[in-house]
């Protein structure tokens, strides 16, 4: 895996490749990863490169001389240190599986994160994270109390320096100013059943309807209520003779790959907001050792 990331977004043009190989090579680095797009409806250019310095270059030093050559294409860029850890919120109600999951591949290097708080609306979970030495809190939602059960929250985003919130199944619903806050900074999981089937148990719903197919859909939240640009999505096929419960258990499975595939996705900046869609490039198999997912 690459010790270092470059993420970039602008106009597409020509140039851009050329210029940015150009820099890293003047500054002694060694591409080892390169992924790009060109989205030709919008005219955008993604691209994500992976590199080591041959020579000890420093990150920010490659940040500060790289402006030269980002300014003439207008380019959005990032530099990326893989041995600096991006700082999560977990958020979660009562339903718990996508929690455990998430803090299982973090404890096993799967997901290498810092789990800096879990949020909840419930006490159930409390003893979980506690045992797992990382910070509760219980921030308890009404309609009355939402605006400052936000502001909480944001006060921990604020101090705890979180660049994600993870909502593991949580069941609220984030105000349009925490969204756009929080932009392309807040990932939700949920059933693939939407818009059919709403409600608490859209898996009964499911199963009396005789679905044949179970899935999960990840996206990045926004204020229109489940329709954010889309990261990441699974199935999974069922049967006349599967019960309710089945369908409950698949269910839940494929919410949980589907959730820390995300994650997994975001935290190696692999996963782009292009409008009302995403780009998301796929882990490259030279770096699939130190990117497994468990």
């Amino acid at each position: 895996m690459s010790d270092q990331y470059l993420t970039v977004r602008c106009r597409s043009t020509r140039g851009i490749v050329a210029a940015i190989a150009g820099y890293l090579s003047e500054q002694g680095c060694n591409i080892t990863d390169s992924a790009q797009f060109d989205d030709l409806e919008t005219g955008n250019f993604f691209m994500r490169i992976g590199f080591c310095s041959e020579t000890g270059a420093r990150i920010d030093d490659l940040r500060k001389g790289f402006a030269e050559v980002a300014n003439p294409f207008g380019m959005d860029y990032a530099f990326h240190d893989s041995s600096e850890k991006m700082k999560v919120i977990v958020m979660v109600s009562r339903f718990g599986h996508c929690l455990n999951d998430l803090l299982y591949r973090w404890r096993i290097g799967a997901l290498p994160i810092e789990i800096v708080a879990v949020i909840s609306n419930h006490m159930d979970y409390q003893k979980v994270v506690v045992n797992h030495d990382i910070p509760f809190h219980c921030i308890r939602v009404s309609k009355e109390n939402k605006p400052q059960a936000e502001a909480q929250i944001m006060l921990l985003v604020e101090e705890t320096g979180a660049e994600l919130i993870v909502l593991a199944r949580y069941m609220q619903v984030l105000s349009d100013e925490m969204c756009r806050k929080m932009s392309g900074r807040i990932i939700n999981i949920h059933h693939s059943f939407l818009p059919s089937f709403k409600g608490a148990n859209p898996y009964k719903q499911a199963f009396e309807r005789g679905v044949k197919l179970i899935g999960a859909t990840s996206h990045y939240v926004t204020a229109d209520l489940d329709e954010g640009p889309i990261i990441e999505q699974d199935t999974v096929r069922v049967t006349h003779a599967q019960s309710a419960d089945d369908y409950i258990s698949l269910g839940r499975d494929v919410e949980c790959q589907v959730l820390a595939r995300t994650v997994h996705a975001h935290i190696h900046r692999r996963a782009f907001l292009n409008g009302t869609k995403t780009v998301v490039f796929p882990a490259s198999p030279g770096s699939y050792a130190s990117e497994r997912m468990g």
